[in-house]
């Protein structure tokens, strides 16, 4: 059965047949062809599989960025970090880079930050001489910072898949993700030093003020959802519905920048997105079901284990191997298909469950900037027309940097465990 397998899910897969049902037909015919199992156990895994509380995180994650993409959230946090650091060298490319980041941690999506920050920055940073290729490139790769920071739709996805605490892992993100942001900055810092790029504007504490006032109401929401889920206040998915419920109220209460109209086609657009991640999360666990059942995760760790003796060369190999499968499927399914067969892998080598989880958060993070399958370059391109060998041009230089935090969250997994091992002892 295990040769079977492999070979449905290869053709399969080089016929450009979705992923959901690549996962769907495979698990169908293994039964069929080698089991005496009856075929209602498909329909009874698929709907174990969303019978989850922690699910409806992801419709309400995805209906607050939407929310938050079409209202004026994004405009406030965009002034109030231009205020912060628009005075240093490339200050406004920095802006866009913190940007990012506020709004990363209140969207759990990249390419709901892609389009609310691109929509402004890009143009702001081609008009202020930064250069069409350096403004592409680095909002694009800034905005993949939507999965790394919590919340992280792609991290409550592998929680299911590998049982692992939402919190812990949402805990393990922050640390790469502001060592990321960081890492963009610097670089900005010294491309701009090397261009001689104008700063904008002074150091004002009054307009940080003004701005700070203006967007205290989007400043809050970061605070607000992660400190809940911190704090035991609420669970990820119960934060996930006050980010929906506070985001409504600031964008047409407070802001009234958003109406019903608006609101009728955000929930099509989350309704429509949350469907086909649900649809292939739940063939993917029933594949895994049958894995599982096949007990193709131990003979697999025997074969790894045999050729691969150390955890820094299978770590090194996992790296290279969704690096390559980047270029050919999208790599949350990637994800959610091999991870739950690394399990028993990772559990001889001794590597924490929560530090792979983040391991593999990143290298979906280059994938979605990796041609062909890069959503964020296409993101890119729908905002702002240009064509995708433009964008990937421009994102080339900031994938070195992306591939060296890569490697120090991989091989220094005190970056990615520090924060949860100190809040929750």
């Amino acid at each position: 059965m295990i040769l079977f397998i492999g070979l449905c899910f290869t053709v399969l897969l080089f016929s450009g047949v979705p992923i959901a049902v690549i996962l769907g037909v495979t698990t169908l015919m293994s039964l069929v062809f080698f089991s005496n199992t009856p075929l209602t156990i498909i329909t009874q895994q698929l709907f174990n599989a969303l019978d989850q509380f922690v699910l409806l995180a992801i419709p309400f994650f995805i209906l607050a960025g939407a929310i938050m993409t079409r209202g004026g959230i994004a405009r406030r946090l965009i002034n109030f970090v231009n205020a912060l650091v628009g005075w240093f060298p490339g200050g406004l490319a920095m802006a866009g880079i913190l940007g990012c980041i506020f709004f990363a941690a209140i969207s759990g999506s990249s390419p709901a930050t892609v389009v609310a920050i691109g929509a402004i920055m890009i143009p702001a940073l081609i008009k202020a001489g930064y250069g069409e290729k350096f403004s592409l490139g680095l909002i694009t790769v800034s905005g993949s910072l939507g999965i790394v920071i919590p919340p992280s739709i792609p991290m409550i996805l592998y929680c299911l898949v590998m049982n692992v605490s939402v919190a812990e892992i949402f805990m393990a993100g922050v640390m790469p993700g502001l060592l990321i942001g960081f890492s963009l900055m610097v670089y900005t810092f010294f491309v701009a030093k090397k261009h001689n790029w104008r700063i904008d504007q002074n150091a004002s504490v009054a307009r940080l003020i003004e701005t700070g006032k203006d967007g205290i109401w989007a400043l809050m929401l970061p605070f607000i959802v992660l400190g809940g889920i911190y704090s035991g206040v609420f669970t990820p998915t119960e934060a996930a519905a006050v980010s929906v419920v506070y985001a409504l109220f600031v964008e047409m209460v407070i802001y009234k920048e958003f109406g019903i109209k608006d609101l009728t086609d955000v929930c099509r657009e989350a309704a429509i997105l949350s469907a086909c991640l649900l649809f292939i999360l739940s063939c993917a666990m029933t594949f895994i079901w049958l894995l599982t059942a096949e007990q193709i995760p131990h003979h697999l760790a025997d074969i790894i284990i045999r050729y691969i003796d150390t955890p820094w060369m299978f770590l090194l190999t996992v790296n290279l191997l969704f690096l390559i499968l980047g270029c050919f499927m999208d790599d949350v399914s990637a994800m959610l298909v091999l991870a739950p067969l690394f399990l028993e892998t990772l559990n001889r080598y001794g590597i924490d469950l929560v530090h792979f989880g983040i391991v593999m958060v990143l290298n979906i993070q280059m994938g979605m900037l990796t041609p062909p399958f890069g959503l964020n370059l296409f993101v890119a391109s729908g905002i702002t027309k240009a064509p995708i060998v433009t964008i990937a041009r421009g994102v080339a230089p900031f994938l070195l940097i992306m591939l060296a935090c890569l490697m120090l969250v991989t091989y220094i997994p005190w970056i990615s465990l520090a924060l949860p091992h100190w809040l929750l002892k």
